[in-house]
């Protein structure tokens, strides 16, 4: 295509917060900029001078900012941004206090509701009080087991102004992949609703959480919050009171917020246990609000009283990033259930009467739209909807035409990307900047984000490995259980020293944008959700049935999907009733993502002569990718029973 899908308008460019930050930049340091590649290229060069325009622009509530900006620079992992600065989290996303919404929230058809910035920091403020009185204070962790609903992001920000921890995940978790999360994050409170809703039915909540708790030595309270329930019987739950109870006594007033190091933790967020129990990865209060603010105001246009939206549940990092928004003095609009219900184009029935501006969803999503039929565009007004954006999973050319084509033509879509390690991104949107179908806009401000051969060098216009050269301010500041950051170098700078290697394949493109191909290790991203095949296996193998399962993800119609081999005992046969028990074990006991799309029984399974099965192997296999090192397996054989199944073929 040799002409751009979309392009912003003059009075567009002009109006964004990015153009403001370029005219800010330029009268701060003298410099002038043509072109975005020039200012990204000043935000690598000089990165102390770029971070501290972004603290200015983006107007950091702090108590302190301390003289150094960066130190350590060339060391990464080991450099610190702002190492003396003093703030809290919470504090710069309460910063208004007035009577226009600050959230709106719809569950299904069930419920609807709103509530006023006043609202929300009245409410954060009872909270605060109350865990206070419990001796909740900085490095204590307070975890979430809740829909998408206002109490989740009260709960979040009672906790960090506190300085305390926050830790969720959203409630179709099984018992055991809480506990593998919440066991090494030691929460001492947990948060929950009573149950939820999906596809208009109700799902219990406390059941679940009761099997936690009594696992969690470290959990001192449960609280509940009414949801599917106006009185949820809470007599079986030993020791479980209700939100009302817990915060018993306490009315507003001014939240004594609690100033903490800019490095300090914010976030415990977790991996997807591909080769165990997920890492439990650790984000600093002032890298995460840093970052989100550049994010949002530079890259997304947020401004104030903007109405931010992502299709997202409290289990995936699109929740945490969300929130953040309130710092930029927009309003949140929280949905929690099924977004195909009652009907295909029920969240743009949302938008429309929430006045939305910023739609964040996922590739899945559009897809399945396209393949709906939707046609948001000629039954919806959208009028007030500036910008899409798309992530967990690439977003195809065929995608990007179905959203210019039905969704709405004056719209800057941008497919982002990044992760859950960073909980922020790499490539993503540039609201000054062309749409090319396929591909992310741009490197983001800050982020010296390239792509890799084999051997650690530059390459453009070629697929490879997705890395970033530079040190940024949400790197993680290191994992749970890791007491010598061993797991942490490994995971990201062992394959190239001194640079973060993310496991993403990509490439450049001739217009500066980027093309991510999907995941390069054997981590699973089906429907944009990251999963882990550990998980999968510790439930499948639970059978007696079955001696050993393998699990990768196949690309499939702009997607992936789970596909599960499993190696059974000796003269048994993978019938329709075991099969059956698999997906309900990973459904009760996982979540309803885990579950896999094909269940293929296999005569053996590759493994490397240490004895570990080999993912990428079969992965590349069933793709018609070469294998690479097929002389480290130590049955290299077995790789040939997964060449051309004809069941891979099938829906």
């Amino acid at each position: 295509m040799s002409t751009p899908l979309w392009q912003p308008r003059a009075e567009r460019r002009e109006s964004s917060r990015l153009a403001a930050f370029i005219a800010d930049v330029e009268k701060q340091w003298g410099l002038t900029f043509e072109t975005y590649e020039a200012l990204h290229q000043f935000s690598i060069d000089e990165p102390e001078k770029f971070w501290t325009s972004v603290w200015d622009f983006t107007r950091v509530i702090a108590t302190a900012r301390g003289e150094w900006v960066l130190v350590h620079e060339n060391q990464m992992p080991g450099a610190q941004f702002f190492p003396d600065a003093k703030l809290n989290y919470a504090e710069n996303l309460l910063r208004r206090r007035d009577d226009t919404p600050a959230i709106f929230f719809r569950a299904e058809d069930r419920i609807e509701r709103q509530l006023t910035w006043r609202q929300l920091y009245n409410q954060v403020s009872r909270l605060a009080q109350a865990m206070r009185r419990h001796g909740i204070g900085p490095g204590d962790c307070v975890a979430g087991f809740l829909p998408n609903m206002p109490e989740a992001v009260t709960t979040c920000l009672a906790a960090a102004s506190l300085g305390a921890v926050w830790t969720s995940c959203s409630p179709d978790f099984g018992a055991q992949g809480v506990l593998d999360r919440f066991g090494q994050a030691k929460p001492r409170l947990i948060f929950t609703a009573d149950g939820y809703y999906y596809q208009n039915k109700v799902f219990d909540s406390l059941h679940r959480m009761q099997t936690v708790t009594d696992a969690l030595p470290s959990v001192e309270q449960m609280i509940v919050f009414p949801f599917v329930q106006e009185t949820p019987d809470l007599t079986p739950l030993l020791g479980a009171i209700t939100a009302v109870d817990f915060m018993d006594g306490f009315t507003p007033q001014e939240i004594d917020f609690t100033p903490v190091a800019f490095n300090s933790p914010l976030f415990i967020m977790y991996s997807s246990g591909t080769t165990g129990v997920p890492k439990c990865m650790v984000h600093s209060v002032g890298g995460t609000l840093i970052q989100h603010l550049k994010e949002h105001q530079l890259h997304c246009d947020i401004k104030p009283d903007d109405r931010v939206f992502y299709a997202t549940t409290c289990g995936w990092m699109m929740w945490n990033w969300m929130i953040s928004a309130l710092a930029s003095e927009a309003s949140l609009v929280l949905y929690d259930g099924a977004p195909f219900y009652p009907k295909a184009d029920a969240l743009f029935d949302f938008a429309d009467r929430t006045g939305m501006t910023f739609f964040g969803t996922s590739a899945k999503y559009i897809d399945a739209l396209a393949k709906a039929e939707a046609k948001p565009k000629k039954t919806h007004d959208l009028g007030t909807l500036r910008t899409m954006t798309s992530t967990g999973s690439p977003l195809m050319p065929e995608s990007f035409d179905y959203v210019y084509r039905n969704i709405k033509t004056d719209l800057c879509l941008s497919s982002i990307s990044g992760g859950t390690d960073i909980v922020a991104c790499f490539v993503g949107g540039n609201p000054m900047g062309a749409v090319w179908p396929g591909e992310i806009q741009a490197p983001l401000l800050g982020m010296d984000a390239a792509v890799f051969d084999q051997n650690g060098g530059d390459i453009d216009n070629e697929k490879g490995e997705l890395v970033c050269k530079n040190p940024f301010p949400s790197m993680p500041v290191g994992f749970l259980n890791d007491p010598d950051g061993e797991k942490y170098r490994t995971a990201y700078f062992e394959r190239f020293p001194g640079v973060w290697h993310h496991g993403d394949f990509a490439a450049t493109t001739k217009h500066g944008g980027f093309v991510i191909y999907g995941r390069s290790d054997a981590t699973l991203n089906a429907g944009g959700v990251r999963i882990g095949t550990a998980e999968i296996y510790r439930q499948v193998e639970r059978f007696d049935e079955i001696q050993e399962a393998l699990c990768i993800g196949q690309e499939w119609q702009g997607d992936t999907r789970i596909i599960l081999f499993a190696r059974l005992r000796n003269g048994l046969t993978l019938d329709q009733s075991l099969s059956e028990r698999i997906r309900k074990q990973l459904r009760e006991n996982c979540s309803p993502r885990h579950v896999p799309a094909k269940i293929i029984q296999v005569a053996d399974i590759p493994r490397t002569k240490s004895g570990k099965i080999t993912e990428i192997a079969v992965r590349d296999t069933i793709h018609g990718h070469p294998v690479k090192n097929r002389e480290a397996l130590a049955n290299p054989e077995a790789l040939d029973l997964y060449a051309d199944l004809p069941d891979l073929k099938a829906p």
